[in-house]
Formats: structure tokens, C-alpha cells, sequence
């Protein structure tokens, strides 16, 4: 994965967060953490992190994945590292669409992308093995 790519999927996840710690009626687990943390004082924009920035981010996270997939073709990969952003997405939605609650989209979603994001930064993937015309393992 490129250093773009990595950074975006970092900031994907980041800004998802944030976002999601920002809004306490929404997903209070995440919430309480993120008051611990110190991030209360964004409960007066809780509309704004949900309706905007947790998609936003989300879908920044969802690109860089996608992308990722060239230059590294590993297709395990990319399809876990897509399923986190599309959790997230899918309960922001959902949520929207139905009112429901959907925290476990929601925290299953996050928890997939920080394992990831966790996986990429201690074994960054390889790119494709380019073998040699004359490479009897190259051949099909």
C-alpha cells in the first residue's frame, strides 16, 4: 500500500472515531469513551459528526482500502480492510433510514478497522511479487 493510502486509511479511522465518540445519544459506549478521553466538548456538533464527518471519514477509509488493492493485490486483505468502513457506513444509515439503533454495525465496524489499522502498521503489506519472464515459478 502506498504511503497515501496508508495515511488515508489511518485518517479514515481516526476521523470515524471521533466522529462517533462526538455523538452520545447515538452510541453511548463510544461516547463514554471518548468523554474520558476528553473529547466532551463536541457534543454541541453530535448532528454534525453523524449526519457528515462518520460518513466522511468512513468513506475516506472505504477509498483508501479500495485503492489499496492495486498495489498490493492481496485480496484477503482488502476485502476485511473494506468490511469495517461498510459496517460503519451501513449503521450510519440504517440508523438514519429507520431510527433504529445500530451500535453493533457501529462498533463491530470500528473495531474491525483499529485491528487492521493495527495489522497494517506491524505487517505492512508486500506488493506483488514481480517474477522474471524466464521464472519457471512465474509461469501459469
Amino acid at each position: 500500500m502506498s504511503l497515501l493510502a496508508r495515511l488515508a486509511d489511518k485518517t479514515g479511522l481516526l476521523g470515524s472515531f471521533v466522529a462517533a465518540a462526538a455523538c452520545a445519544s447515538c452510541f453511548p459506549a463510544i461516547a463514554s469513551l471518548g468523554a474520558a478521553i476528553g473529547l466532551g466538548f463536541l457534543s454541541p456538533y453530535e448532528g454534525l459528526s453523524v449526519r457528515v464527518l462518520l460518513p466522511a471519514f468512513a468513506g475516506v477509509a472505504l477509498l483508501a482500502n479500495a485503492l489499496g488493492w492495486f498495489s498490493h493485490r492481496q485480496w484477503r486483505r482488502t476485502a476485511l480492510g473494506l468490511i469495517g468502513p461498510l459496517l460503519v457506513l451501513a449503521a450510519v444509515f440504517v440508523m438514519r433510514a429507520t431510527g433504529h439503533r445500530t451500535d453493533w454495525l457501529l462498533y463491530g465496524g470500528l473495531a474491525l478497522m483499529i485491528v487492521l489499522s493495527s495489522w497494517d502498521l506491524l505487517s505492512p503489506p508486500r506488493n506483488a511479487v514481480c517474477r522474471a519472464e524466464g521464472d519457471p515459478a512465474g509461469q501459469d
